[in-house]
């Protein structure tokens, strides 16, 4: 049997695939000025210069393209582009400014009307979060316990309360349980209690959205919330004994998955999920009815668990197991009594490195953390801070209207009335009822290129042609937006967008915001991307 991949590569993996996948690709179907370091041989807006090239740009001629006057309308160039995709002018907005805000801007196009700006509303999410909570904000994972340790045994409950940490994968789990045997809780006489009352959630049904229950895009937030509540199979084709072996992680309590499947021997691979016959209407198994293609080599298949509920009590008691800690009790849902002591304090990554997350690979469940976090924020400590405001701390329990308040607070705090407040549902942007203007999320990109810890929030961002959502911008030869570019992305069916920052090739730089809202958006999303090689373009 093969190996398992490393619990990083893993996790890698479902943070694509939590965002949307290679397949669904974010939508449903699918101070002063900033000083950054440079990465890959990039400078990010605020740097001294945008003329060094990017190191492994792709090959090609990178002198600038003929330019069309600065105008307010919008460029030639992404005209045609729209009139290909056969999408009217009237169904995009643009926006061109410079960074620091002067200057006229050079592009303002149905800026004042509301969109819906699909995975782009992240941007909200977590500059909110940034400017409430600070960059080295953390969230902690508890486990205390009302019994006593005694000679590597626990007489009593042991009780794990989530505290709303976007990822909390198998790896900090791991270590989290080595933790508390080295502490001398190895054997647990009694109970594991599942403590996830910092967030009060509606019940959800995570097909609801686009009828995709099992893509890991739909998973819900929670407290405690584990891996993502998805499940990778592993697939390793043995044609000498003619069958794929499968390997599932993580070992998942009460859950069986078949151990092998046939192999066919066709020479191509093709639609190799539909021809593995998996079925998933079984909460205690995971079956295969079908053959996997032999030609397929090995593949991988992340899908959220078919019973999210029961996702963390047969995770984490698998996990604990597999550890070599012993359970005599049941995994069960509960509250942590006052009077249990701290074991153990499991911190989080910082928040720079989660937004990170969030808004290179558009991950929505971990945007949705964030979101609840901010509604545990007390309304009156908010009202009462100026600018520059300190770092609020978490102080109830968090709920989503909790949330759009808290945003709504922030929002008005921080650009007065110059906007409406954006309409916010659960702050991921998947979602048909989120709307903002694409001259808001201007303003809100050049407030956060002045912001003290604004280096944090641009360099969050996915760089045009190197890594995250926005690696497929700029990939043509001699594109001048080529690591230039700190984009955010969005797509949902209908919606398509774009936002961020330009650095142009004679050292100018500019917030580039673009929507297209139309039933082709798909096939007009290179006006956006034309959009953004037009910026990088400018002379000054």
């Amino acid at each position: 049997m093969r190996p398992h991949l490393p619990a990083a590569l893993s996790t890698a993996l479902l943070l694509l695939l939590a965002s949307g996948g290679a397949q669904a690709q974010e939508h449903e179907l699918s101070a002063g000025e900033l000083r950054l370091t440079p990465e890959v041989g990039l400078l990010a807006p605020g740097a001294p210069s945008a003329s060094v090239p990017a190191t492994g740009a792709p090959a090609g001629p990178r002198a600038a393209a003929p330019l069309p006057p600065v105008q307010t309308g919008l460029p030639p160039s992404v005209l045609a582009a729209l009139q290909r995709a056969q999408v009217p002018a009237a169904a995009m907005s643009a926006l061109v400014l410079p960074v620091g805000g002067a200057g006229a801007a050079r592009v303002r196009f149905n800026t004042e009307q509301p969109v819906n700006p699909a995975s782009v509303m992240k941007l909200v999410t977590t500059y909110a979060a940034m400017d409430l909570l600070g960059p080295d904000f953390t969230w902690s994972t508890r486990f205390y316990t009302d019994g006593v340790v005694d000679k590597g045994t626990l007489r009593g409950n042991l009780y794990i309360r989530g505290g709303g940490d976007p990822k909390l994968v198998l790896e900090r789990i791991q270590g989290a349980f080595q933790a508390l045997q080295n502490l001398g809780v190895v054997v647990v006489l009694g109970d594991m209690v599942l403590d996830n009352s910092a967030f009060d959630l509606p019940p959800r049904d995570p097909g609801a959205f686009d009828g995709e229950a099992l893509r890991p895009y739909n998973t819900g937030p929670d407290a405690l919330l584990v891996n993502f509540k998805s499940v990778v199979l592993r697939f390793f084709p043995d044609p000498a004994a003619g069958v794929a072996r499968v390997v599932s992680e993580p070992p998942m309590a009460g859950l069986a998955v078949d151990a092998t499947l046939p192999l066919s021997r066709g020479g191509g691979c093709g639609d190799w999920r539909g021809a593995i016959g998996a079925r998933f209407d079984d909460v205690n198994a995971i079956r295969f009815t079908g053959r996997y293609p032999a030609g397929c080599g090995d593949k991988e298949w992340p899908v959220a668990y078919q019973d999210p509920a029961s996702y963390a009590a047969r995770a984490l008691e698998g996990l604990w197991r597999n550890s070599g800690g012993a359970l005599t009790g049941q995994v069960v849902m509960g509250s942590t009594p006052a009077r249990a002591r701290l074991l153990h304090e499991a911190k989080s990554l910082p928040l720079s490195d989660i937004i990170a997350d969030v808004n290179q690979w558009s991950n929505n469940v971990m945007a949705q953390q964030l979101f609840l976090t901010l509604g545990q924020l007390a309304p009156a400590r908010l009202d009462s801070m100026t600018v520059p405001r300190g770092r609020l701390t978490p102080e109830r329990q968090g709920r989503l209207e909790r949330s759009r308040e808290i945003v709504a607070r922030w929002w008005k705090t921080t650009f007065g009335i110059r906007h409406t407040v954006p309409v916010m549902e659960n702050g991921s942007g998947l979602s048909r009822i989120e709307r903002i203007t694409p001259e808001a999320l201007g303003d809100l990109l050049q407030h956060a290129a002045r912001h003290p810890r604004g280096a944090t929030f641009v360099q969050s961002l996915s760089v045009a042609g190197v890594k995250g959502t926005a690696a497929r911008v700029g990939r043509e030869p001699g594109s001048l937006a080529y690591g230039n570019a700190w984009l955010k992305t969005g797509t949902l069916r209908d919606v398509t967008g774009i936002a961020g920052y330009v650095n142009a090739g004679n050292g100018g730089r500019y917030v580039v915001v673009g929507f297209i809202n139309h039933p082709n958006a798909m096939a007009a999303r290179p006006a956006l991307d034309t959009l953004v090689e037009w910026t990088a373009a400018l002379p000054d």
